[in-house]
């Protein structure tokens, strides 16, 4: 089977319609859903297994834990999980992005950030010069991380956060939406408000 233009989402959900658009967008004639609710209209796993496991997956799925989870199963089954952006994201030339990584409209990554595996950058969200965003991050809809900023793995940054340069946000923290980070986060915090303060 020829399988250059087909591509699968695992997770039919609303981040896997914005997948589909990218895919659609980047060329790819067949994309394929895999969902483990037999009430949506999408292959199971088995069966795409059987019939499709040469085809590359994107990872349609939110939660950055549950991310993690899909992502270390498939990579152990040997599927091919790769990268995707948007035609509208502009991203440097000298940007590292990690596999499994999604990129939205309108993104911008500057140069010398390093984006890890399984991230979502979502739309016009920007990511500074030398920002280093650890894997199963999420940064949430026109996000603004200045230049140097470090984000750990499994955070979570709401809708317009802005994050103000050369600060450390730790593994597993939420930000809050439209918050103003103007200092670090540890580890394992709940942090809103403008200025970002410690609520869980």
């Amino acid at each position: 089977m020829d399988t250059t233009n087909i591509i699968a989402i695992y997770g039919k959900s609303g981040h896997g319609k914005v997948l589909e658009d990218i895919a659609r967008a980047r060329g790819f004639k067949e994309v394929l859903y895999i969902d483990d609710d037999p009430k949506k209209e999408a292959l199971n796993f088995l069966t795409f297994y059987e019939f499709y496991h040469e085809v590359p997956v994107l990872l349609g799925i939110g939660d950055n834990h549950a991310r993690q989870k899909l992502f270390n199963s498939l990579k152990q089954k040997g599927f091919s999980l790769p990268s995707i952006s948007h035609p509208s994201a502009v991203i440097s030339e000298s940007a590292q992005i990690g596999e499994a990584t999604v990129i939205m409209p309108n993104v911008v990554v500057n140069a010398q950030a390093s984006i890890a595996s399984g991230c979502i950058l979502n739309t016009a969200c920007v990511i500074e010069h030398d920002c280093q965003i650890e894997d199963f991050v999420h940064i949430s809809v026109k996000t603004a991380l200045a230049g140097n900023v470090k984000v750990g793995k499994f955070s979570y940054l709401g809708i317009g956060v802005n994050v103000i340069q050369g600060l450390n946000i730790g593994e597993n923290c939420m930000v809050g939406a439209g918050s103003a980070v103007i200092r670090d986060v540890a580890s394992n915090l709940k942090v809103a408000g403008a200025p970002a303060k410690v609520i869980a």
